[in-house]
């Protein structure tokens, strides 16, 4: 220890230790969703999906069936539903499925999508092309949108002795309202303000 800690009578070495660990903690805290949130897409922990550019060159004959699954945030006023229930889909074949979205309110509503899979072991092996949850969504009054998302089953799942014998998968998003961004807020407050 430096000097300035010798300098430093018994309360006062009480009170730096005790200010050290609030911001280690607060530190640890702050980068735990972060860490956590990383460690799920890197290791499909916690049913999070890996990501690709492409599915795999090879096709197999052994096929999952996939469902769908959509729930809202208890804030988000949207209708949100899966335009199918269930697919059947052989592994390494790429596949598109969509969702549909609608805004009955009367202003726009921005959103945001999270996801799992579920069994939990699937996630590394249920691998997104493309999807809807990649950005955010900006619904007009009363308006309607069908959003795809693209995706594959790895055939690696074959390998993998917890996930092999799954007959099923299910792929559940809940959206979220957000904030509207800048450019969408400055045109309601100037529709609002026409309005009165």
């Amino acid at each position: 220890m430096g000097s300035w800690w010798r300098g430093l009578t018994d309360n006062g070495r009480v009170i730096a230790m005790t200010g050290a660990t609030v911001i280690g903690m607060g530190s640890l805290g702050w980068a735990a969703v972060p860490l956590y949130d990383l460690f799920c897409r890197v290791t499909g922990y916690g049913g999070t999906t890996a990501q690709a550019a492409a599915a795999p060159a090879e096709m197999r004959d052994e096929t999952v069936l996939v469902r769908f699954d959509a729930s809202r945030a208890r804030d988000m006023p949207w209708e949100f539903k899966p335009v199918q229930n269930r697919m059947r889909v052989n592994l390494g074949a790429t596949n598109i499925a969509f969702y549909e979205a609608h805004n009955p309110t009367d202003r726009p509503v921005a959103g945001t999508a999270s996801f799992n899979v579920a069994p939990f072991a699937t996630g590394p092996h249920f691998v997104k092309i493309d999807c809807f949850c990649f950005e955010e969504q900006i619904l007009m009054p009363g308006e309607t949108v069908s959003m795809p998302v693209t995706f594959f089953v790895d055939p690696s799942i074959l390998d993998d002795p917890e996930a092999k014998h799954m007959p099923e998968i299910t792929l559940s998003y809940t959206f979220h309202e957000i904030d509207l961004p800048e450019e969408h807020a400055a045109l309601q407050t100037g529709a609002d303000e026409t309005i009165n």
